[in-house]
């Protein structure tokens, strides 16, 4: 395994994230289990969760199951790099309560708190907002950061799903107060199939020294070698892919880089990964690995060197939006 430094701070990190979704909904413990031991052994050391995985009534479900692995001993809470998320609704099913969600000071500390007991931990490495949170000013937020800090319950913030102009504003509220680092990492949708973020989150992630780390590197399975599982196995697109392959022209570009793929030997799901350890700013994207055949194919990929020819071929399929003002100005 590849390491690299987590943006400007000095936490060194895997250039693969195991992402934990599936936990629960659609892998059970058991199977749950033996994948981050395999992740570990493998040398993944970054683990990203959040408090609503496990989703409706089980929310808080994959928090539990990473609990219960840690619970095993062996230093895996130790030689693990934990990340998990706020922002999402934790209470019971229906009309929500008020503070149970968003990220008020009030939630923050309730979240943490809850998160920290369906862990099985004592702290948090890299506590993360979920989303933006239009009505809770950063001051509020900030300061309940800092005492969370203080108390040694999390050690590094970081955003999730937040407009460049978001981060810049965190950061610079951060830094007039003193005291605190501010966001050290951002998540965003980013793959060849969507590139918007090359436009203003990752330059601002850049500036202000945020490790970049995509979520749905493979975009739901479209840049997987989805048409050619339709064909040789009858295995049928659902979702995002099944949504974008129903459009004419996305069928095509999606034909033509499984065939500039296949012409170099290279398998799709893989080159779509190794591509995004290319990006500039990037850290590492999340892989959500439901099998661990899934998680073999996705440790190629850090090891795999894409030819100028192919990187060239790539963005002529899938062409970037350009940088910023350009890309909308002249």
């Amino acid at each position: 395994m590849k390491y690299t430094q987590l943006g400007r701070t000095g936490l060194k990190v895997s250039r693969l994230v195991l992402g934990t979704m599936n936990f629960g909904p659609q892998t059970n413990e058991a199977d749950s289990h033996a994948i981050m031991d395999a992740a570990l052994d493998a040398g993944i050391n970054y683990f990203d969760t959040a408090n609503v995985y496990g989703w409706g009534e089980n929310k808080g479900r994959t928090e539990s199951i990473i609990g219960n692995w840690f619970a095993q001993g062996g230093d895996r809470r130790e030689r693990t790099v934990l990340a998990t998320k706020v922002y999402g609704n934790m209470g019971a099913e229906g009309e929500p309560w008020p503070n149970q969600d968003k990220l008020s000071a009030l939630n923050i500390r309730r979240a943490v708190d809850a998160s920290l007991k369906r862990l099985q931990t004592d702290y948090i490495d890299i506590y993360q907002f979920h989303h933006v949170d239009r009505s809770t000013p950063f001051e509020e937020i900030w300061q309940a950061i800092d005492v969370l800090v203080r108390q040694g319950k999390i050690l590094y913030v970081g955003s999730s799903n937040f407009p460049g102009y978001k981060i810049a504003q965190a950061n610079e509220i951060a830094a007039r107060r003193g005291g605190t680092i501010g966001l050290v990492s951002e998540q965003c949708l980013y793959n060849l199939a969507e590139r918007r973020a090359e436009m203003e989150v990752i330059p601002a992630a850049e500036e202000y020294g945020l490790g970049v780390i995509p979520w749905s590197p493979l975009h739901g399975g479209l840049l997987g070698g989805v048409i050619k599982k339709e064909v040789e196995g009858g295995r049928r697109a659902s979702g995002r892919a099944a949504d974008a392959l129903a459009d004419t022209a996305q069928r095509a570009q999606i034909q033509a880089y499984e065939d500039l793929l296949e012409k170099n030997g290279l398998e799709p799901g893989e080159a779509g990964l190794a591509w995004l350890l290319t990006r500039p700013g990037v850290t590492g994207p999340i892989v959500g690995p439901r099998t661990a055949e899934q998680l073999a194919s996705a440790l190629r990929a850090v090891e795999l060197e894409l030819s100028q020819d192919v990187l060239e071929g790539l963005d002529e399929i899938f062409p970037g939006p350009g940088p910023s003002p350009e890309a909308f100005a002249w």
